[in-house]
């Protein structure tokens, strides 16, 4: 356990001739606390002034209980198992608040600190997404601090939104957005309490987003209405270039070398696919002025088109009209689809044809085994351009329903 005892500091001597007296605190290592009084070595004891001090018993009283409550604020954290995994940096802020005099500061809540979590982040995407759980934090228990946000507290918090009618994953979201707050606070010894060791993030197992071979046949082929058929379309050249993500898709500028090279929006890494002739049949099809594709040509927010895009996706399907003029009677083939289905379709599609999960893994951006496994892989662009033209193959062989 912790040891205190009182030290006067005679390595300074101060203005007045007077030496500072502190108390030195062994736990780790070792670090000093100033007490704020001074003594002349004669007036000390070693652990009190001496009568010839002026008001000696009251500063003697003052000493003798911060010495005594840092002492009982060691035991409680001993007891309560705190202690031994404490650094030192924790426990003097700890124990500081036992000295004479201390002016305790504003005490930050805990949303002070998702604040500052989320400024350190650079990426918007991110930014949004722990904005959000600041608001549900916000709206239940703007109050709270860490020392609050127990277990029960954990509890309360996963309750209220699963009252007001969240669902599993989106509640999810925000309960591993809070736990990564209190990873980077202990981290940075602002505290030691993670009421996430007895708590469990429930998740909800998602349907599968992607479409079989057949589908995406289907989906190539079919006499859909006029307007469905750029969105269509701008799906399939996502699927011919891995499953790429529409912002990046729709950022491009040029081709280089007859590929898409491009830094992902979402993690930076920088992407080159080969164009193959299906894709560029399709980048021809719908070619911009400013952009590789005109869809930021005519949209000043590719969102815009996106929303768009995955409406008329989801309506693509037989179509009956009942009436002169009236009103359409739709049936979807495929009415959860949206456009980020084409990079699930594709994975399981390579795997379905028994691409190695190293190079479907590679193709997607994923973390790959070692970090020499993926610097192989990395460089090693032959392999993902092959399983993309596996799958695109694969997907020709299907004939037109």
């Amino acid at each position: 356990m912790a040891a205190v005892n009182f030290y006067l500091d005679t390595r300074r001597l101060k203005k007045d001739g007077l030496y500072p007296i502190k108390v030195n605190v062994r736990h780790k290592g070792q670090f000093l606390l100033s007490t704020g009084f001074s003594a002349a070595a004669h007036c000390w004891t070693g652990s009190e002034f001496t009568n010839k001090v002026d008001n000696y018993k009251t500063k003697n009283a003052s000493l003798r209980k911060a010495l005594s409550d840092m002492e009982n604020t060691i035991f409680r954290l001993e007891m309560d198992g705190k202690l031994q995994g404490m650094t030192d940096k924790s426990l003097k802020a700890i124990l500081e608040k036992c000295l004479p005099g201390f002016i305790p500061e504003k005490t930050k809540c805990f949303i002070d600190y998702l604040t500052d979590f989320i400024n350190i982040k650079d990426k918007p995407g991110t930014k949004a997404v722990y904005t959000s759980t600041l608001n549900k934090v916000i709206e239940f228990d703007r109050a709270c601090t860490f020392d609050t946000m127990d277990l029960d507290w954990l509890r309360r918090f996963e309750k209220w939104m699963k009252d007001s009618g969240m669902k599993i994953n989106a509640y999810a979201l925000h309960l591993r957005n809070i736990r990564a707050v209190f990873n980077y606070a202990i981290d940075e010894e602002i505290t030691t309490m993670y009421p996430f060791r007895k708590f469990k993030i429930k998740k909800e197992e998602t349907a599968k987003r992607c479409l079989t071979p057949e589908q995406v046949a289907l989906l190539r082929d079919y006499d859909c209405e006029e307007h469905q058929k750029r969105y269509r379309d701008i799906f399939m050249l996502m699927l011919y270039l891995v499953g790429i993500n529409a912002v990046d898709l729709f950022n491009l500028k040029q081709l280089v070398n007859g590929r898409v090279e491009y830094n992902r929006a979402k993690t930076g890494k920088l992407y080159s696919i080969k164009v193959e002739p299906e894709a560029m049949e399709i980048i021809e099809r719908y070619k911009g002025e400013n952009w590789l594709l005109n869809i930021l040509d005519t949209y000043s927010n590719y969102r815009d088109f996106l929303h768009r895009m995955d409406i008329g996706l989801k309506q693509i399907g037989p179509v009956t009209r009942k009436g002169l003029g009236g009103k359409k009677e739709r049936e979807p083939l495929f009415p959860d689809i949206s456009s980020y289905w084409s990079r699930h379709t594709w994975a399981t599609i390579a795997a379905g044809l028994d691409v190695p999960k190293e190079t479907i893994s590679a193709a997607l951006g994923h973390e790959i085994g070692s970090d020499v496994t993926s610097i192989y892989i990395k460089f090693d662009q032959r392999k993902v351009d092959e399983a993309n033209r596996k799958v695109i193959d694969y997907l020709n062989e299907i004939p037109s329903v």
